[in-house]
């Protein structure tokens, strides 16, 4: 893939991500609220591990970049 192709992508894919941003709170699931998120609040400690926002994530990437280099 050329430089200019990628370059490309990345701002359609920005261009994409800021339209949706501001609809995000009307979708039916939230990012980082996934079940299979994994939060834990302890007395003094709060751990956060956003599994399975991280896996649909990569899932949706691997998705546009396999369609961009057809």
């Amino acid at each position: 893939m050329s430089l200019g192709r990628l370059l490309i992508a990345a701002g359609l894919a920005l261009l994409a991500a800021g339209l949706l941003f501001p609809f995000a709170g009307r979708l039916p699931f939230r990012l980082g609220r996934l079940p299979g998120d994994i939060y834990y609040h302890g007395r003094n400690t709060t751990v956060y591990i956003p599994l399975a926002t991280c896996i649909l994530l990569s899932i949706l990437f691997s998705v546009v970049l396999w369609i961009l280099r057809r």
